[in-house]
């Protein structure tokens, strides 16, 4: 079969189309003929091992310290096809459509891939896919959506409540907003300017250019500011969230790490930082919201299996509104030769 193998930690040209051997099921395991997969920021920041320092450490303990284990294959993320099934296997049968997760694992840039039945503590797992999306649609929901509805969580976000997303027009973002609507938010997306239309086409009651006006000089003050992109000061922005109001850090830098908790103990305002691992119950519970047609998902670009490097390079540029796609024709499940 074939996948995007990643040889070294470095910009998009260290992904390599390579044949590799297809995966066998184990007994508990279902193997999925993958019909399409994403690009996040996060697969580009994985890529180049371009973490803050405490987390530099432990991603290359587990991924490769100087470069990525032999046979790497990048991706998170996934929609595709129940080829087998392990004979312990019960509740998918060959043929289900599914979408899903592989938490830290990785491995979804291929034809294929093992997953098990059952979902793990690193976020791996999978649900049959919703039946008004496509293949391209559903594999852009299990990370995006599902560290949206985390974190909308964790802040507690009710009815009447007024939240402000940074960064709201990427994988994360575009979840967001929608999920902060149906919590019964009103939301203020914050993004550059080209994505601000399709932000107001999903749901932002209010949009702001980041690059011509500042939030916090506007006079609004939120009960929830959700910081996606980790870019956010939270002292120059205190004044813009409530005096219990809670802060929401889905990507902190360093300065968010280390400013994070003594601001949370010198003030009544919360900040709230950790490690989104979604369920199988997550994902059925955003599956049911698409199905009722609540929910979407808004794809920029697509491309096939063997334009990844452009894809990741486009996401680079920060330019994607919502996600990008890569799909994994027929044809790419066969052994045809030497390494591409």
């Amino acid at each position: 079969m074939k996948a995007v193998v990643w040889t070294k930690y470095g910009p998009p040209e260290v992904l390599i189309l390579r044949e590799v051997p297809k995966p066998t099921p184990k007994d508990n395991d279902l193997l999925i003929k993958i019909r399409a997969t994403t690009v996040t920021a996060g697969d580009c920041e994985t890529r180049r091992m371009d973490f803050p320092l405490y987390l530099n450490l432990p991603m290359r303990l587990w991924l490769g310290l100087v470069r990525p284990k032999e046979g790497s294959i990048l991706g998170t993320e996934l929609a595709g096809e129940v080829e087998a099934v392990g004979k312990d296997v019960m509740q998918f049968k060959v043929s289900d459509k599914v979408f899903g997760a592989v938490g830290m694992a990785l491995g979804t840039n291929a034809a294929y891939i093992t997953l098990p039945e059952e979902s793990g503590d690193s976020g791996e797992g999978v649900a049959v896919m919703p039946a008004n999306m496509s293949f391209e649609e559903a594999a852009t929901v299990p990370f995006g959506g599902r560290d949206a509805l985390h974190f909308l969580r964790l802040g507690k976000v009710q009815p009447g409540q007024k939240i402000l997303i940074n960064g709201a027009g990427g994988s994360i973002g575009t979840f967001a907003v929608q999920l902060a609507k149906i919590m019964g938010a009103e939301v203020t997306a914050v993004d550059s300017a080209e994505k601000l239309d399709m932000l107001k086409a999903i749901g932002a009651d209010y949009v702001v250019d980041y690059a011509s006006e500042d939030f916090t000089k506007n006079g609004t003050v939120y009960d929830v500011i959700f910081d996606v992109v980790g870019t956010l000061s939270l002292s120059d922005t205190a004044d813009s969230l409530t005096v219990d109001g809670t802060y929401l850090l889905a990507n902190p830098l360093r300065g968010q790490m280390l400013r994070g908790p003594w601001h949370g103990w010198r003030s009544s305002q919360k900040v709230k930082m950790q490690t989104a691992s979604g369920t199988v119950e997550d994902l059925v519970y955003l599956r049911d919201l698409i199905e009722a047609g609540q929910l979407q998902t808004v794809i920029d670009r697509s491309y096939p299996l063997e334009e990844i490097v452009e894809a990741h390079r486009y996401v680079e540029t920060g330019a994607k509104q919502g996600n990008v796609v890569i799909t994994i024709k027929d044809g790419d499940d066969i052994q045809t030769g030497p390494d591409t």
